[in-house]
């Protein structure tokens, strides 16, 4: 398969170019474009078709993979993996969210309000839940009480 087609690569990004290849190929499995069990070409190959160093590629199949929309299968190569991609890294994120969160002493609801005030801040840096948490991350115990 030729991946020109498939993935446009912008020579002027405002991002890291392996984001694009990465984003793009994301995008391609989620649309059905590349199915599960899909072996995609090798790093270089891939990095032939595209015009990009090898490293880009490299970079943007580590952290398809780490995210379980790809999987490697030693020097077979590297496939689409069988899972829904949102699903898999949504999951790895809500574990890593759920871990910092304890680590720090919160409850669900304090955690809740940080994801709530992360939402409405979206494309804003630094979320704050509310004026009634504390420096330290943690609730008031007047706010714990509500």
């Amino acid at each position: 398969m030729n991946f020109t087609k498939l993935l446009r690569i912008d020579a002027q990004p405002d991002g890291p170019l392996f984001e694009q290849v990465r984003i793009q190929l994301i995008d391609a499995v989620r649309q059905g474009v590349l199915p599960a069990g899909t072996r995609l070409p090798t790093v270089r190959e891939l990095a032939g078709q595209l015009g990009l160093a090898a490293n880009t590629v490299a970079r943007a199949y580590r952290e398809l993979e780490a995210a379980g929309v790809v999987e490697t299968r030693g020097r077979f190569g590297t496939f689409v993996a069988s899972s829904d991609p949102a699903e898999a890294a949504m999951t790895a994120a809500a574990s890593a969210f759920v871990a910092a969160t304890r680590a720090v002493g919160l409850d669900k609801a304090d955690a809740l309000r940080y994801l709530d005030a992360a939402f409405g801040n979206a494309g804003t840096s630094g979320a704050q839940p509310n004026s009634s948490m504390v420096s330290d991350g943690r609730a008031s115990a007047s706010d714990r009480s509500r």
